[in-house]
C-alpha cells in the first residue's frame, strides 16, 4: 500500500505540528533545527558524521550541534571504528530520542495529548507572554479530537 498526499492530508498529520514541535523543544532543551535533524536521522536509522554534515545544509549553522547532541545523549555510537577495517564510527539516535519522536507522532495522530501539568510541561508555568499564548494553543490541540 502506498501513501499519497491526500492520505496524509486526511490524517491531519501536520495540522498541529508547530505547537507540538514547540512543546517538544522547550521541554527537552532542543532548538527547532536540532529536533528536525533528529527526526531526519531517525528516518535514516544509522548514519555517519558525513551524513550529519550533509543533513545540516538545510539548517542554521551551529558549530557545536554535533558534540552537544552526542553529549546530551540524543545520538549514540552504534559501531565504533577500529582504525583498520572500519574507518569511521556509525551512529544512531538514542532510545530517549526515539521515545520523544514516537510521542510526537502519537500526539499528531491524536492518540495522546500534550501534558498540561506544570511538572511535565514547563510552558504551563506561564512565565512569559509566549508561554501564555502557547498554553492556549496546547489546550486547543488537546481539545481537537480530529487530529
Amino acid at each position: 500500500m502506498r501513501v499519497n498526499a491526500k492520505d496524509i492530508k486526511e490524517l491531519n498529520l501536520l495540522k498541529h505540528y508547530r505547537v507540538i514541535r514547540k512543546w517538544a523543544c522547550r521541554n527537552n532543551g532542543l532548538n527547532d533545527a536540532d529536533l528536525e535533524l533528529l527526526i531526519y536521522f531517525d528516518c535514516m536509522n544509522y548514519f555517519t558524521k558525513h551524513d550529519f554534515q550533509i543533513g545540516t545544509y538545510a539548517y542554521s549553522w551551529d558549530n557545536r550541534r554535533w558534540n552537544r547532541l552526542l553529549k546530551e545523549g540524543w545520538i549514540v555510537v552504534w559501531r565504533k571504528r577500529n582504525r583498520t577495517t572500519r574507518k569511521y564510527n556509525i551512529y544512531k539516535v538514542s532510545f530517549k530520542c526515539k521515545q520523544l519522536i514516537s510521542r510526537m507522532y502519537r500526539i499528531m495522530l491524536g492518540e495522546e495529548d500534550i501534558p498540561t501539568s506544570e511538572k511535565r510541561n514547563s510552558i504551563m508555568r506561564g512565565k512569559t507572554y509566549t508561554d501564555k499564548v502557547l498554553q492556549t494553543a496546547i489546550n486547543n490541540v488537546n481539545k481537537d479530537k480530529n487530529r
